[in-house]
């Protein structure tokens, strides 16, 4: 969907299915009134549909909304099944599930805090 990562702060993942008819003005009303987050922050809100297969993307650029759509031809989306959550998630993460990967892997290797050399 996006290859980088430029232009807005966080990304949000609205967990469980989404209505896939919605447009801008849909997704902006579940952004505000569902999750109680500002549709005009530079944030990417990402939504899936019911047979996780297709996704959309609300972005505000400043001067408009940016819909993005994205559908795959073979496989499923690995998303969050909490219908009344809301995640915000890492660039990282982000990768992980355009690669049909889950949010949450369990074999990463954690990241430390600076440590004194000796």
């Amino acid at each position: 969907m996006l290859a980088e990562f430029n232009g807005f702060v966080h990304i949000y993942v609205a967990c469980g299915h989404t209505d896939m008819r919605k447009s801008i003005d849909g997704l902006a009303t579940i952004v505000a009134q569902n999750f109680h987050l500002d549709p005009f922050e530079k944030s990417l809100f990402l939504f899936c549909g019911r047979r996780r297969d297709r996704l959309k993307g609300l972005l505000w650029e400043g001067d408009g909304f940016l819909l993005l759509y994205k559908r795959l031809e073979g496989g499923s989306f690995n998303w969050p099944k909490d219908p009344q959550e809301v995640l915000e998630i890492t660039p990282q993460q982000y990768r992980w599930l355009m690669e049909g990967l889950s949010i949450h892997q369990k074999n990463t290797i954690p990241k430390l805090e600076k440590k004194r050399v000796i």
